[in-house]
């Protein structure tokens, strides 16, 4: 994505996101982030940024986000992932969401000035360079990643077993598309690329998992009169239930129709390419009338990172002000 900033190559230069998951209660997440910023060395990574880091209890699983220029990205999460690796025993992990990998996740996201292509070959290239700096990792890849098939996350999931309780998952079985034969310590990692991927976590006024579940499968795209681009799951949290959704960007045209006073889809552009989401107000809306139905209410609505547009005007402001740290500015969860 352009960066806002005086020097117009600055300005004019490419620009990726990565949303990067990782397992564990851990107490390294600072040392993660700050070795995106910095390498192996000690070094600052030059336009590099760490946008946030959030961490869930219950869910024992944290994501970092950064930002950084295409010559720059992967160079920033590979030096993030040997330290990931070094400091995450998957087979010491437990929570209640579902996992496959001591990092479980990375993937690229373009923000402007670069297509999903690009995204791809510097997702492979994230991917081989784990597999040789880190002897023993496994990777699955995804999306623009995957060139065999172009594979989603979700249908790679789904193919793998994420899905299931990762106590009943032969690792043996599992095979990785770069990489070693996935181990109990650092299991199988997702490398890809995709349009944005948005989290929207909406929390129910109930303990009953069985009406989160029923509600989740209720407004899943895949569900018949679900919510495009949504994937949901229900868990316990809090106390409560908490439907998790991933909305998905799609590329084939929507309307920003309203349905009543909220707007269903949100539209926006990369390289001239037009992409829309389903608005988290929508999705809101959606699971307060199907909680009705249920007799209950829910507690609220929490948007776990950035939009797209908030994610790419964020990133111009941190890297033209040279931010590193952007994360220690942002404070909460922001609906």
């Amino acid at each position: 994505m352009p960066a806002m900033g005086f020097p117009v190559s600055f300005v004019t230069s490419p620009h990726h996101v990565v949303s990067w998951k990782v397992e564990g209660r851990s107490n390294s997440l600072w040392r993660l982030g700050k070795r995106q910023e910095t390498g192996n060395r000690g070094k600052m990574h030059p336009n590099t940024a760490v946008l946030n880091i959030f961490s869930d209890y219950d869910y024992n699983r944290s994501v970092i986000t950064i930002a950084a220029t295409a010559e720059q990205i992967g160079k920033s999460v590979l030096s993030a992932c040997i330290e990931g690796f070094a400091s995450i025993d998957l087979a010491e992990h437990d929570g209640i969401h579902p996992c496959l990998g001591a990092i479980d996740l990375v993937p690229i996201y373009p923000l402007s000035g670069v297509t999903l292509e690009k995204c791809g070959e510097v997702a492979r290239d994230i991917a081989e360079g784990m597999a040789t700096s880190i002897p023993g990792c496994s990777i699955f890849l995804f999306g623009y990643a995957d060139l065999q098939d172009q594979k989603s996350l979700a249908e790679k999931r789904r193919d793998l077993g994420w899905f299931k309780n990762k106590t009943g998952i032969d690792l043996n079985k599992l095979k990785a598309d770069v990489g070693a034969q996935p181990s109990r310590r650092y299991g199988i990692t997702g490398v890809g690329a995709s349009p944005y991927v948005m989290n929207c976590n909406v929390t129910l006024c109930t303990q009953d998992l069985a009406i989160g579940r029923a509600i989740a499968a209720a407004i899943r795209s895949r569900t018949e009169g679900g919510l495009k681009g949504v994937q949901a799951m229900a868990f316990p949290h809090d106390g409560l239930v908490e439907i998790a959704c991933n909305v998905e960007s799609f590329s084939d045209a929507q309307e920003s129709s309203f349905t009543t006073h909220v707007k269903k889809y949100i539209s926006y552009s990369i390289c001239g390419k037009a992409f829309s989401y389903m608005s988290p107000q929508h999705i809101e809306a959606r699971i307060r009338e199907l909680a009705t139905q249920h007799g209950i209410e829910i507690a609220g609505t929490a948007l776990v990172g950035f939009s797209p547009q908030i994610c790419k005007s964020t990133t111009e402001y941190a890297l033209s002000h040279g931010i590193a740290e952007f994360w220690k500015t942002r404070k909460g969860i922001f609906m």
